[in-house]
Order: C-alpha cells, then sequence, then structure tokens
C-alpha cells in the first residue's frame, strides 16, 4: 500500500477529548481547533518518513522503517521508541497513551487512535 503524498485533514472526530490526553493545553486546544493538519509522507518500500505540519511552523518529523524500532516523538514534544508493523494495508503504531492505525481508504489518509477497543478517536 502506497502512503507517498500530501494529505490535508478534512474531519477530526473527538478533537478536544485526543488533544487533552496527549495533554496539549486547552487554550492551544482551542486555537488548532480549526486548523487543517497537513501530513507529508514519504515511501520507499518500507522505509517512511512522516511529516506532520500543525498550526504555524510546528512540524513534527518521524522516519520509521516497518517491523524495526525507531525513536518518535507526539506533537506535545514527548518523544518515545516505537515499531511500526503493517497488516492488511494498515500502518500501527504503540504511542504513549494510545495505539495510532493509519491507511487509505479510497483517495484518503484515515488515521485513527484507540485507547481501547471502545473508544476510537479519528483524525
Amino acid at each position: 500500500m502506497a502512503f507517498a503524498g500530501v494529505w490535508q485533514t478534512e474531519t477530526q472526530d473527538a478533537y478536544d477529548a485526543f488533544c487533552k490526553l496527549l495533554g496539549i493545553p486547552d487554550d492551544k486546544i482551542e486555537k488548532c481547533r480549526d486548523y487543517k493538519l497537513i501530513t507529508e509522507v514519504t515511501q520507499d518500500g518500507n522505509d517512511f518518513s512522516w511529516t506532520q505540519i500543525y498550526y504555524t511552523t510546528t512540524r513534527v518529523t518521524n522516519k520509521f522503517t516497518i517491523g524495526k524500532e525507531c525513536d518518535m516523538e507526539t506533537v506535545g514534544g514527548k518523544k518515545f521508541k516505537a515499531t511500526v508493523q503493517m497488516e492488511g494495508g494498515k500502518l500501527s503504531t504503540s504511542f504513549p497513551n494510545y495505539q495510532h492505525v493509519t491507511e487509505i481508504v479510497g483517495d484518503k489518509l484515515v488515521e485513527a487512535g484507540f485507547l481501547s477497543l471502545t473508544e476510537v478517536f479519528f483524525f
């Protein structure tokens, strides 16, 4: 599955709750609520560079290879180690506090965060 491209957020479900989970302050949540996140992905086989551009100039880039542990960073600046897996055309990663799953559906990049089987955030 090819993830390469430039993607822009169209909709966000449970935005406030998800941001609070990440520890983002209320004033920043309010300021960025209507900002359309830009995601730039380059892919060379199993090697990825995944950049997300947030409100104004905040930019977070994570580079990873499927199945290999790497250093990652959240939008809130928290650094952690993770291994990105690919199953059934979906990328899956354990972030601090949630599981992140990304897939291509039609011509859209769909990202979801799972706290548990009953709590899902789409972004």
